[in-house]
Parts: structure tokens; sequence; C-alpha cells
């Protein structure tokens, strides 16, 4: 099989995250800003594809150079080897982003990298007329920074938030791939007691359970490059064969979500089922100051509401007061929560472990993290 310059990209703050997943499949890796950039071959590509929860897309580096005229771009464009990916009915529209370089046009570009493929795929199919464009998409990319063209090809199609179960959302949903890296970034271990007081549509928990299982993220929706010629059905089924191998069915959990909002509730139970894990969550409508608990050692994560619109923040930061009072007594619980509010730890009574910055979308937050007592060895 054939090897690729591999790119999985990824948001910001989450790269070392990706990096890890990347090289727990076996694959060496460097990381730089917002991706991570491996070889592989073909059954890399469905691999990652299947499996990375915390990576936005995989890209083919088709190739990567200086390109400070249109000439430039042009003939190094021209000089790939466009024949190896497309076919002669291949549907290959052309993106584009420029930062810091001369050439800041962007429709330009776009223009004149999808003009040097033509010219490349008329000379080896033998074509003098326009190509049809009725086949297989094939979605390429020109990015330019500080005057380095890199092109790629997207393997994934949606991104890897996509996973299939999202029936339904709420206003402002939780990405599936930050939800699983916020999972990923405690030490919850599928043994122990599993609590989101903010549930919403149910992402959080539904992460939870799917990496509790080790069940691909992928393994209930298709990607744009099961349609292309040079990756064969045979690798793609070698793949979900080994992500079916690998699911642990049988390990229990016990997973728990709530929300003040019994319309979110349903929601989240509705996108459960639809993942195939509805058996294995528990969601009940519940305010978090009315959190109890007898279990011990367990891990609550929550992506509370910020109070970002101006009169909300008063009720919010309450709301952080009444969880700060619930969760005062779980001293063996870790306790771990997202928010873009600087003031939470005064309001919530206790200074964090540890925070890490993460991005929401656009929105900056901190990742407050409570570390409860170590579990015994003999528990």
């Amino acid at each position: 099989m054939k090897t690729y310059q591999l790119i999985a990209t990824s948001a910001m703050g989450l790269e070392a995250l990706v990096a890890k997943e990347v090289r727990d499949l076996g694959y060496e890796c460097t990381v730089d800003n917002g991706k991570i950039t491996f070889k592989g071959d073909e059954l890399a590509i469905a691999r990652c594809n299947l499996w990375l929860r915390t990576a936005d897309r995989i890209k083919i580096a088709i190739g990567e150079f200086k390109a400070t005229t249109f000439d430039e771009l042009f003939e190094k464009t021209k000089a790939l080897p466009w024949e190896d990916f497309l076919p002669e009915d291949a549907e290959f529209p052309v993106t584009g982003k420029s930062v810091k370089s001369k050439l800041f046009s962007v429709p330009d570009c776009q223009a004149i990298v999808k003009k040097a493929i033509v010219e490349r795929l008329r000379k080896h199919y033998k074509k003098t007329g326009w190509f049809e464009e009725n086949g297989p998409l094939y979605k390429i990319e020109v990015a330019l920074h500080k005057d380095t063209a890199l092109i790629t090809l997207d393997t994934s199609g949606s991104g890897l938030h996509k996973r299939g179960y999202r029936v339904e959302q709420g206003e402002a949903p939780l990405k599936e791939t930050l939800a699983a890296a916020l999972v990923l970034l405690t030490n919850w271990t599928p043994d122990r007691p599993f609590v989101d007081p903010f549930c919403g549509s149910g992402t959080i928990p539904i992460e939870a359970a799917l990496i509790g299982q080790n069940i691909a993220p992928g393994f209930n929706r298709e990607f744009l490059s099961e349609q292309w010629g040079f990756i064969s059905e045979k690798i793609w089924d070698e793949a979900r064969t080994e992500a079916e191998d690998k699911a642990n069915y049988d390990q229990p959990l016990d997973i728990f979500g709530s929300d003040i909002d019994h319309r979110m509730v349903n929601m989240a139970q509705e996108n459960a089922f639809e993942a195939g894990l509805g058996d294995l969550i528990t969601f009940k409508q519940m305010q978090v100051r009315d959190f109890t608990t007898q279990k011990q050692y367990g891990v609550i994560i929550g992506n509370p509401p910020y109070g970002e619109r101006l009169g909300d923040k008063p009720a919010v930061q309450k709301m952080y007061q009444e969880m700060g009072h619930a969760f005062k007594d779980l001293d063996t619980w870790s306790i771990y929560m997202m928010t873009s509010d600087e003031e939470f730890e005064a309001f919530y009574g206790k200074q964090a472990t540890k925070k890490r910055k993460l991005f929401n979308g656009f929105i900056k937050t901190d990742y407050y993290q409570y570390w409860g007592k170590r579990k015994p060895k003999n528990c």
C-alpha cells in the first residue's frame, strides 16, 4: 500500500489529545497549531476517521511549497500527481484561505489551483473539453500561510464531530469532539460512576459511554473517502471489523445525566438510543442543587451555562454557589467544570486543583479541575 502524508486537524488547545490518539493507533506524529501530521497508508486513513475522538477531520497533504506569485502557484500545483487521486469524472471543488501571504486573494488562489488541476488531468486523461464532474466528491483546500501553500484533500467529508447519533440538539450544542476531550482530560475509568448535571442533549454522557465501551466514534456514519477508487471497500471492511472486535459491549457502566429542562432530558434519551447506548445511561430532570449520592470515587463533568448574555450572569453565578454547596461533601469525587466565567471559583467556593484553557467554538473557557481522594487499590 502507498504511504501518504496525513493531517489530523484539531481545535485550538486539543492538539496534544489528538496526537495521543494518533500515537495510540500506532502512528508517529508531529504537533503544530491546529494540526497533527503523520504518515500512513489507506488503512490508516480509514482507521483514523473511525477512531479519532477529538480530531476535526483527516486530510491528505498533496503538496506543500513556496508560492509568492500566481504563476508559481499554478505551476507547482500542476506538477502534483493529481491523477493518482482524481478519476476522470471526479467532482473537485477548491476552497481556500490565506494568512500573512503575498497571494491574499482567496478566490483567485482557488481559481488558479482549480485551473492547474484541470490542466494536469486533461493531459493525463487526454481530454480537450471540460470535465463533467459528475462522479465522487473530492474536497480540495489550498491554505496559504506566510507564502507557503499547503494543498490538501479532505478524507472525512462532514467533520468528525458528526458522529451520526444526534437526532436533536439544543440551542448551544457542545461539539462531540470537545465533549470527548472533556472526558479524556479527566481521571475517569469505566468502573467509576460518571455524572453530568448539565447534560443538555446528552453529548458528554454519550461520549463517555462510547469511551467506556471502547466503541469507535465513527462506527455509525460514512466518510467521503469511502467513495474513492484508490481506497478499496476491503480496506474499510477491515477497519470496521477491527472497530467491532475492539468494542467491549459487556463493560458495565454507571453513567447519569440530568438537566433542569425536561425537553433536553427527552432529547438526550433519544440521542442515546440512536447511538445504541440508551440502556446504559440514566437521564433525569433535576436541578444541580438537588444532586446527592452515596456512591464513592465518581467523576462529575459539566458544561454549565456561562451567563454570556448580560441578564443571565447573576442567576448563573447563584447556580454556581448552589452547585458548590451540593458538591462540597463529595471528597472522593473528582469534579470538572468548563465555563468562560473568570469568577467561577469565587462563586463555587473553592479554588481548582488545576485549570486548562479550552475553546468552546469561539468562546475562550477554562476547564476547572477538582481532584478527589484517590481510590484505594483494594477497593
